[in-house]
């Protein structure tokens, strides 16, 4: 294929997973899916090669393109199997977000995958939302190996049995889930039909070979050397911390080392990583040093490498708990590998954003039901060279939608008190940190709230002069008094109390001097 032919191919393939989002999105039962939108589409070549991906949530795609590869080897494919898994350790990032795969076969030959992976509010776990202060991955959730759901098109029931009987809410479970499988059958008969039209299979490989190109591009316009930094994760939640992050990036010419030596080991609380969540990270970084209309293939990640030391913060055992290493210990390594690079080029590198997703789950009965809600806060991004940072949005490793809160109040039993701008909360600098928000929720019924939340203590860091933003703070008001909850734990809530939620703001860029 010439340049242009391949340019349609990757514009092609990336409808294909734009689409099969826009079917998930309408055909799912929760919230968390259908409003908030936490969850991702990608389609893969018959050995696992990432080759396309919608722009939805970084830290599923990245992990998917660090794990596909094991996971297409693991099993025997037929027509009309469709696999799922949640296993961190073995192509998954924590137990919530369950993968749905459908390979596509064309005469008799695999010609790839089509996967669909989104965030459950409930896996069984014993927390509100399976995302608590546990100590081992099996009090996390139920989890789910690779193995087929469909076979050859027929249902292996036993597979999903053991996660619907420990569930509160088996019937939309298997509502999401089917949701995700018919948008991964969405993916496979557009690959068919593409495949009808030319050689998909020479033409993936092609994008891959390209792709790289662009890669060893990025790369190359990093300065030669050995580029180090050292952030921290707060706490694990059960009184350890701080959890050092350090990193070194070794650049010499097209390619790139990320050394992760010296990071914390792994913790006895959640916030462990399994390496397929940091490659995540540190591919998101690279990803960002490139044009927005290079190939969303993992060709691009070619030229980089990643060591983490095993049993380490960064990469844990199997076994270890891992439900805030996805969402918060993979945004501190973001902000390690960004602050590594700022040293290389602190005019192409951004401010630290907040550093953090503000998890936010509540539980509890209503109806002879179990409810349970999750939700991801928005905050301050840094600001960079070419101007200030954004306010209240979603930073980095996470890209999801609020819930609105028409829709919140219609499907839970709470009330917003307060959404707004946590104004002031961004550094200051020539060009100041967006701010943070504040969002308040009233129980209107008994029920218990979990918090999995970072930079309450620390601060985003500030670049080049500028100032740092704002920490975060948790609240709850029981009767009349407030009280400062820690970072990450769970409590009760009768009806009548209130959490508040204040986000981090992003740090400044440049000596505030400089705008004067």
């Amino acid at each position: 294929m010439n340049a242009v032919e391949l340019s349609l191919l990757a514009h092609r393939l990336n409808a294909v997973c734009d689409e099969m989002g826009a079917q998930l999105r309408r055909s799912a039962l929760s919230p968390n899916i259908k409003d908030r939108e936490d969850f991702s589409c990608a389609l893969f070549d018959a050995a696992g090669e990432l080759v396309a991906q919608a722009a939805h949530i970084p830290v599923h795609l990245g992990s998917m393109t660090w794990a596909m590869r094991e996971v297409a080897a693991m099993l025997d494919w037929r027509p009309g199997d469709v696999a799922v898994f949640n296993d961190p350790f073995l192509g998954g990032t924590h137990l919530p977000d369950i993968t749905v795969v459908a390979p596509a076969f064309a005469d008799g030959r695999l010609l790839g995958f089509s996967a669909a992976r989104a965030h459950h509010a409930d896996v069984g776990g014993v927390s509100p939302g399976s995302m608590g202060l546990q100590t081992r991955l099996e009090d996390e959730g139920v989890v789910l190996p690779p193995a087929h759901w469909f076979r050859a098109g027929r249902e292996q029931t036993e597979t999903l049995r053991p996660l619907l009987e420990r569930v509160g809410a088996p019937a939309e479970r298997l509502g999401d889930l089917a949701a995700q499988r018919a948008a991964a059958a969405t993916g496979v008969a557009r690959l068919l039909e593409l495949q009808g039209e030319t050689d998909i299979r020479a033409g993936m490989a092609e994008l891959l070979d390209a792709s790289e190109a662009w890669g060893r591009r990025a790369v190359a316009d990093i300065p030669d050397g050995v580029w180090r930094f050292e952030d921290a994760l707060e706490d694990d939640g059960l009184g350890h911390g701080p959890l050092p992050v350090r990193v070194a990036i070794a650049v010499r010419g097209e390619e790139a080392e990320v050394d992760f030596e010296g990071s914390a080991p792994q913790s006895p609380g959640p916030v462990n990583c399994p390496l397929s969540v940091t490659a995540a990270a540190v591919f998101y970084v690279f990803r960002c040093l490139m044009p927005a209309h290079a190939p969303q293939t993992s060709g691009i990640f070619r030229p980089v490498r990643i060591r983490a030391p095993e049993g380490s913060l960064v990469n844990a055992r199997p076994g270890a708990a891992v439900a805030a290493g996805n969402v918060e210990t993979s945004q501190r390594i973001v902000d390690a590998v960004l602050g590594a690079l700022a040293r290389a080029m602190p005019e192409r590198i951004p401010a630290a954003a907040q550093g953090t997703m503000n998890n936010v789950l509540f539980s509890g009965e209503a109806g002879g039901a179990r409810w349970t809600y999750y939700e991801t806060l928005g905050g301050g991004m840094g600001a960079h060279a070419g101007g200030p940072g954004l306010s209240a949005v979603q930073c980095h490793m996470t890209n999801t939608r609020n819930t609105s809160i028409e829709v919140l109040e219609m499907h839970y039993p709470l009330r917003v008190r307060r959404y707004a701008i946590r104004e002031g909360s961004g550094g200051c600098g020539a060009r100041d940190g967006g701010d943070g928000l504040v969002r308040e929720w009233e129980a209107l019924a008994d029920c218990r709230v979990s918090l999995l939340t970072e930079r309450r203590a620390s601060r985003p860091w500030g670049l080049n002069g500028g100032e740092d933003g704002a920490a975060g703070r948790n609240r709850l008001k029981a009767g009349a008094e407030w009280r400062k909850l820690p970072a990450k734990g769970e409590w009760d809530m009768r009806a009548g109390d209130v959490l508040r939620v204040e986000t981090p703001g992003g740090g400044g860029h440049g000596d505030a001097g400089e705008a004067a």
